[in-house]
């Protein structure tokens, strides 16, 4: 489903992001991408979205040369892939249901059908009751909730986690864990950052270790390793 061939990421002759990055991760997957400080994760992601482009290699998803798409074609392949952030980046004016449906509304999908999508998806996240509350008036647990519903409402084949439970407590980090994995086992592939090495432990998951850019471990049931 996704592979990188080769992939490196140069800011500059001084900075390299990302060196001789080899990965693929099959549908279905759950994987922990791990790593210190400006070890790559976030460059990786930045370019697993197309929000950054590859100075060296290919990256595949599907049909797609992620690298070589053009800006117009970029949401096509963002409605494959749902993205989460440590931040949770929600629309402060908007309630819950409405930040839900925006991305559809921007689509140009029909009223009835968003009708349809946005309940579902905040039902599946635990929110229903929820629906007309601002972003102010939830816990930081249910905004991140909010943002995996945003994420999840055009049902995309991979999700990316960035971060998702850094400002979160332990209860609420828990509960998003277990989001996570009920979606993962109902089919969509979970591509998880992070630096908490307890969450990755207790996931029992492929773990992908990075070091100075480079993939340093590949392990199919891993463990949270500083390398």
């Amino acid at each position: 489903m996704l592979t990188l061939t080769n992939v490196a990421k140069y800011y500059n002759h001084k900075t390299v992001a990302l060196e001789d990055i080899n990965l693929s991760i099959e549908p279905g997957e759950f994987v922990s991408i791990v790593g210190k400080s400006g070890a790559g994760k976030s460059t990786l992601i930045k370019l697993l979205i197309g929000e950054e482009k590859p100075t060296k290699g290919r990256i595949v998803f599907g049909s797609y040369d992620v690298g070589k798409l053009q800006p117009n074609e970029l949401p096509f392949l963002r409605r494959q892939i749902g993205v989460v952030f440590q931040d949770f980046r929600l629309l402060p004016t908007k309630t819950a249901y409405e930040n839900v449906a925006f991305s559809l509304e921007v689509e140009g999908r029909p009223q009835g059908e968003i009708d349809e999508l946005v309940p579902q998806v905040l039902d599946m996240v635990g929110l229903a009751e929820k629906h007309r509350n601002f972003p102010k008036e939830l816990s930081g647990g249910e905004k991140q909730r909010v943002a995996i519903a945003r994420a999840m409402i055009r049902r995309p084949a991979v999700l990316i986690a960035d971060e998702p439970t850094g400002n979160l407590d332990d209860v609420n980090t828990d509960e998003i864990m277990k989001l996570l994995g009920k979606i993962n086992e109902l089919g969509t592939t979970v591509i998880l950052a992070t630096h908490e090495r307890k969450i990755v432990n207790d996931l029992g998951k492929r773990v992908v270790s990075m070091s100075g850019g480079r993939v340093a471990r590949d392990e199919k049931h891993g463990k949270y390793v500083i390398v």
